[in-house]
């Protein structure tokens, strides 16, 4: 079963996505199930996690209510407040609902690079695992060394990293981004999403522009605890979910059929179904 394992829906009208903004053209509109329909139809897609874009749990009980009304989403990954001072409790109540299957502080979004590693946020990661959700990790590659802090802290929390922590395609200096996404690929705990990588690039992105990024992910993780995920309609700032899906069947061309088919689904039925006691 194919998965698109990172996929948003939103209605601007609720008034939360504060990176949303005009200057997004494009995307600076409703998406909902009925656009992303005809997509998962053309490529063979049956589910797929959607995933916050405000850092509310309102926009979570948003999502969740899709997900109870449309079948294709399978999961939600939500959002609650680390630093709550009733993080813990609030993070149960949100796991209550089966159809959440993770959470995501918007890191990326945080002014201090180091706000993962604070002690304080050590109940919430704890509720975190103690709930089978999966942690996940929106990062840029400076927030990497921080989340090596909590994956020491915490080796029983399941991690996967957006969009590979976001290499800078543009430049193409991944030196320093090779070297720490293996450290986070060396613990067990830990998978990565093949996602977003086409709006790190610039407009004239190519196969080999994503070539050295993706043959690392497979070096360090390997085929079992990578995921591929859409980031759609994020993506469509660069290319659109058919290109992007096609450059992505590209590039994993070589590896086996059955290695093949666990980055295209079964490795985000492993970690974010099965890890819930969900089919």
């Amino acid at each position: 079963m194919r998965i698109d394992a990172h996929q948003h829906y939103w209605r601007l009208s609720r008034g939360d996505y504060g990176w949303l903004t005009p200057a997004l053209g494009p995307i600076h509109r409703d998406f909902g199930p009925q656009d992303l329909a005809p997509l998962l139809a053309r490529h063979g897609i049956a589910r797929t996690i959607l995933v916050q874009a405000a850092p509310t749990e309102a926009e979570t009980a948003f999502l969740l209510g899709i997900a109870e009304q449309d079948q294709s989403v399978a999961g939600v990954v939500g959002w609650c407040d680390f630093d709550a001072l009733d993080a813990s409790e609030r993070i149960a109540r949100l796991s209550g609902n089966p159809l959440l299957v993770g959470l995501r502080p918007m890191v990326h979004d945080i002014p201090d690079e180091n706000w993962l590693a604070r002690p304080s946020l050590a109940p919430a990661f704890a509720a975190v695992a103690a709930h089978d959700l999966v942690f996940d990790a929106l990062l840029r590659p400076q927030h990497i060394a921080p989340l090596l802090a909590v994956l020491d802290r915490h080796p029983t929390l399941a991690v996967v990293v957006d969009h590979a922590a976001k290499p800078d395609l543009i430049s193409g200096e991944i030196a320093n981004w090779r070297e720490d996404i293996a450290a986070v690929a060396a613990r067990p705990q830990t998978f990565c999403k093949i996602s977003g990588l086409v709006t790190e690039a610039s407009a004239g992105w190519t196969i080999e522009t994503l070539r050295p990024v993706v043959s690392h992910l497979l070096a360090v993780f390997g085929p079992d605890r990578l995921i591929w995920g859409s980031d759609w309609p994020v993506v469509t700032l660069r290319t659109d979910y058919s290109r992007w899906f096609e450059a992505v069947a590209e590039l994993l061309a070589p590896l086996p059929e059955a290695d093949r088919a666990a980055i295209m689904g079964g490795n985000a039925q492993r970690l974010y179904l099965s890890h819930r006691g969900r089919n």
